[in-house]
C-alpha cells in the first residue's frame, strides 16, 4: 500500500516537519551563508588566521573534548550504580543528575564561579593544597563543561545497562572469565555505542555553551575566551561579517567532528553485530 494510506495524516505532517525544518534550521544557516559570502575569500582567511581567532578556537574545541572524555568516563560509572545497586538517597541522587537540565545556565555558571574560585569553598581548598587556580581559566571552562555534559553521558547508557541481560555476565563467569574480562569482552561492546552517542550530545552541547561558561571562564583574550563570547564581541562592534564567518567555520568544524564521531559508532555497532 501506498505510505500515505498506511500512514494517515502523512503529507500534512512531513509538510509541518520541513516547513519547521526550513524555518528553524535552514533559513537561518542561509543567511549566516549569505552573509559569509560578503566577504572574499582573503578576508575570510584572514580572519581565521587572526591568533586571537585560533586560541578561541582552540580553547573552545580542546575543553569540548577535554570535558566529554571526563564525563563519559565518570558518566558511566555514575550510570552503574545508579543500575546495578541500591544505596540509601539514590533516588535523589538520580534527580539530582538532571539538575543542569532544569538550572538556567547563567544560574549555573555563577553558582559554579562562586564555589571555584581561589576565594570560594572548592577553589580555596585546591588553591592552598596545589597552587592550581580553577576559575578564571581553562581549567575552569572544563568543569563548566563536565557539569552540563554529564547528564547526556548519564541519561543515554543508563536505559542500556538496565536493558543489559545479566545472564551473558552469568555464562561468562562460567565459562571461567575473570570480572575484567567479562566487562571488556561481553560488556563493554554492549555499551560502547551508548557510551559514543553521550559523548557526542556532550561535546556538541560543550561547543556551543555560553551561559555557564562566561562567568568561570575569565574571558581573557588569547587566554580563556570562548568562540562563542568571541562572536557576541564581534556582533557589539557590528562586525557582521567577521561574526558569521566565525560562525559558519565553528559549524562546519562541528559537523566534521559529529561525523567523524557518528561514523565510529557505527563502526563500532557493526563491529559488534548491533547492525
Amino acid at each position: 500500500m501506498p505510505q500515505s494510506k498506511i500512514m494517515p495524516g502523512f503529507r500534512p505532517a512531513i509538510g509541518f516537519t520541513l516547513f519547521y525544518l526550513a524555518l528553524i534550521v535552514l533559513i537561518p544557516l542561509s543567511a549566516m551563508l549569505l552573509k559569509t559570502f560578503q566577504l572574499s575569500l582573503d578576508e575570510y582567511w584572514a580572519i581565521l588566521t587572526n591568533q586571537r581567532v585560533q586560541a578561541s578556537f582552540r580553547l573552545s574545541f580542546g575543553a569540548a573534548l577535554i570535558a566529554a572524555a571526563v564525563a563519559a568516563v565518570f558518566g558511566f560509572i555514575i550510570a552503574w550504580s545508579l543500575v546495578r545497586y541500591s544505596f540509601p538517597g539514590k533516588r535523589l541522587f538520580d534527580a539530582l543528575i538532571d539538575l543542569p537540565f532544569a538550572l538556567p545556565t547563567a544560574v549555573a555558571g555563577i553558582v559554579l564561579a562562586a564555589i571555584y574560585e581561589p576565594n570560594g569553598w572548592i577553589g580555596k581548598l585546591v588553591m592552598d593544597s596545589t597552587g592550581i587556580q580553577i576559575a578564571y581559566k581553562p581549567l575552569g571552562i572544563v568543569f563548566a563543561l563536565i557539569f552540563i555534559g554529564l547528564p547526556f553521558v548519564v541519561r543515554t547508557i543508563e536505559p542500556v545497562l538496565q536493558e543489559f541481560d545479566i545472564a551473558m555476565e552469568e555464562a561468562a563467569a562460567s565459562l571461567g572469565a575473570t570480572r575484567l574480562q567479562a566487562f571488556v569482552k561481553v560488556i563493554l561492546p554492549n555499551i560502547l555505542p551508548a557510551a559514543i552517542t553521550g559523548f557526542a550530545l556532550a561535546f556538541a552541547r560543550g561547543v556551543g555553551e555560553y551561559g555557564s561558561v562566561i562567568f568561570i571562564a575569565g574571558n581573557m583574550p588569547y587566554i580563556s575566551e570562548i568562540v562563542p563570547l568571541l562572536i557576541i564581541t564581534k556582533l557589539e562592534q557590528y562586525d557582521y561579517p567577521g561574526a558569521t564567518a566565525i560562525g559558519l567555520t565553528m559549524l562546519i568544524l562541528s559537523f566534521l567532528l559529529l561525523l567523524l564521531i557518528n561514523g565510529l559508532q557505527w563502526w563500532v555497532r557493526r563491529r559488534s553485530g548491533q547492525l
